[in-house]
């Protein structure tokens, strides 16, 4: 099976390090097909960051299906053009922020959420409430480091993410952690380790629900608000993005 995992800012680097990480999860004979957004802003942290990066996501989801991809994980908290990606995909697409809530409400009864900005805590919890995890959510929490200086001082990052997530466990009576951004997903381990409770990366998560809906040969349902676009016209610079593909009704995973 190979699995699209998709960045959807356009730092390569950010790229490398989660593909690092990704690989590692993988089962034996999965393949990851690990993608930087074509075209976009560099970092997410903001709605108008989310809704420009929208196009090459989408193309990206596009490509990797031609180039035979059977599932897609979206690599930024945000989850950004997540239904949108489910209608022109053929295979499975889950976004990181969903899959980690998921996995942390099974297995504690509360979670907090730690991320990069605080004004990215909003965009957090429009998320919760929407995947209706709003009871099990008990606090958003934000370092203030800016994506792409997530990587300047690691050793200093984890110091920093610990006395974050112990306070937010301390201050919530939560019980597990949630990971706000893809750049920090090889912390996980670690802080799961120093801290005594699940911490939870939302791209490692993603992964395996998509290894886990291969294995059920089971994906988006095309029936509904999640069929494939409807053909029409687009004009100016979006005119390549018209939908005129014509696809199966349902996947054909590998065995």
């Amino acid at each position: 099976m190979k699995i699209q995992l998709i960045n959807p800012n356009t730092s390569a680097a950010i790229t490398a390090r989660l593909a690092e990480v990704a690989r590692d999860l993988l089962h034996p004979g999965n393949q990851l097909l690990a993608v930087t957004n074509g075209a976009g802003p560099s970092s997410i942290e903001s709605h108008y960051d989310e809704a420009l990066c929208l196009p090459g996501l989408l193309q990206a989801i596009r490509d990797g299906e031609r180039e035979g991809a059977e599932g897609h994980v979206i690599a930024c908290f945000g989850d950004p053009g997540l239904l949108a990606a489910r209608e022109v995909a053929r295979y499975p697409v889950i976004g990181m922020a969903e899959a980690a809530m998921h996995l942390a409400a099974w297995l504690a009864t509360g979670f907090s959420i730690v991320t990069t900005l605080s004004r990215t805590k909003v965009i957090a919890r429009h998320l919760v409430e929407r995947y209706g995890f709003a009871q099990h959510c008990r606090g958003i929490h934000a370092v203030n480091i800016p994506v792409l200086a997530l990587d300047g001082q690691p050793q200093g990052l984890q110091s920093l993410m610990h006395a974050a997530c112990l306070e937010a466990l301390e201050r919530d009576e939560s019980a597990a952690i949630v990971l706000g951004c893809a750049g920090m997903s090889h912390l996980a381990e670690p802080l799961s380790q120093a801290l005594g409770v699940p911490v939870i990366d939302g791209v490692g998560a993603g992964l395996k629900m998509v290894e886990l809906l291969g294995e059920l040969k089971l994906s988006t349902s095309k029936r509904g608000d999640l069929d494939y676009p409807l053909a029409k016209p687009y004009t100016g610079f979006l005119q390549g993005f018209a939908w005129t593909e014509r696809l199966p009704p349902k996947p054909r995973f590998a065995d």
